[in-house]
């Protein structure tokens, strides 16, 4: 048995080459948005939720991304409203977003 029903990784890297990432493109603040939503619907820890920080994915054109483990599915974001249709979607009822997959 996994310790978490579901691990979310945001790329939170920030390259100082000037080149795209993921942190240009505002994965902070939806990080920190899915960690506070998560928690007010009491879907963190053991057995439920765990959003972690992750270096990068080497996909930095793509971004910003996020991926959900044990499924491995990756999602591309872009504000809350796409934060509030993968908790509600993947991570209450199961189902996969198709519009938002990386």
């Amino acid at each position: 048995m996994n310790y978490y029903k579901h691990h979310i990784f945001f790329c939170l890297n920030q390259r100082e080459d000037g080149e795209a990432c993921c942190s240009d493109k505002g994965a902070e603040n939806m990080f920190m948005y899915m960690k506070s939503k998560i928690k007010s619907f009491d879907l963190n820890g053991e057995s439920k939720v765990r959003i972690n920080r992750a270096g990068c994915f080497d996909r930095c054109g793509e971004g910003p991304l996020l991926v959900i483990y044990p499924e491995a599915t990756w999602y591309r974001f872009i504000d809350e409203q796409d934060i509030d249709e993968i908790i509600e979607s993947h991570i209450q009822q199961g189902k996969i977003v198709k519009r938002l997959l990386a």
